[in-house]
């Protein structure tokens, strides 16, 4: 979890075959589930958020082996940086644009 920027940028191209600057967010989650960074473009430049639990540890979403990636919507992000638990959260009926 030493990695900063540059070194993430290249993990995110060289590894994950995806553009850094795609407007996507980047996860970045150490062995033992303690710490956390997320690797972001917004307009202007690179934000990284670094996150330590003190106790406990972080959730890993589930593997999507169709995209070869853990994919998480916007919520499920927040949830999972929050320490709560996906498989309990119901959600409720919201329209969708297809």
């Amino acid at each position: 979890m030493r990695k900063g920027f540059d070194s993430l940028c290249g993990v995110v191209r060289s590894q994950m075959g995806r553009d850094p600057l795609s407007g996507e967010v980047f996860v970045f989650i150490n062995r033992v589930r303690t710490t956390i960074k997320l690797l972001h473009w917004e307009r202007g430049g690179l934000v990284i958020y670094h996150k330590r639990l003190e106790q406990g540890r972080f959730t890993m979403p589930r593997y999507d082996v169709i995209s070869g990636s853990y994919s998480l919507g916007w919520a499920e992000l927040v949830m999972m940086v929050q320490g709560i638990q996906m498989s309990d959260v119901r959600y409720k009926k919201r329209y969708e644009k297809r």
